[in-house]
């Protein structure tokens, strides 16, 4: 069986345009909220943020010029939250340095 930290790596090593990650980073989310929002009594909206999301999620893979992951295996499609929660969280952690206005990993 394969574990969650190669198919992380693996849709790490397919996502490394920096326009690709922040569509994922907008796309993922809206499809989640969307689910969300289908299920409950905000059918309309769920339904246009999964749509919406779903083509920032083909946007970003036509620049990247790759396959969407999923297309590889369906597990992909859980893959894709955590790797965006694991992305939101690396940004959040790196911090900047004052005296040369670069972003820096945290310790």
């Amino acid at each position: 069986m394969t574990s969650l930290t190669r198919y992380m790596s693996q849709y790490d090593h397919e996502h490394t345009n920096a326009w690709n990650k922040l569509l994922h980073g907008i796309g993922i989310p809206a499809i989640l909220a969307g689910i969300v929002l289908l299920v409950s009594t905000h059918w309309r909206i769920g339904l246009a943020l999964f749509v919406v999301g779903w083509i920032l999620l083909f946007a970003g893979h036509r620049i990247e010029g790759n396959k969407p992951a999923f297309f590889q295996g369906v597990v992909y499609l859980l893959v894709g939250p955590i790797w965006i929660a694991k992305e939101i969280k690396d940004y959040l952690a790196a911090r900047v340095d004052v005296s040369t206005g670069k972003r820096t990993r945290s310790q």
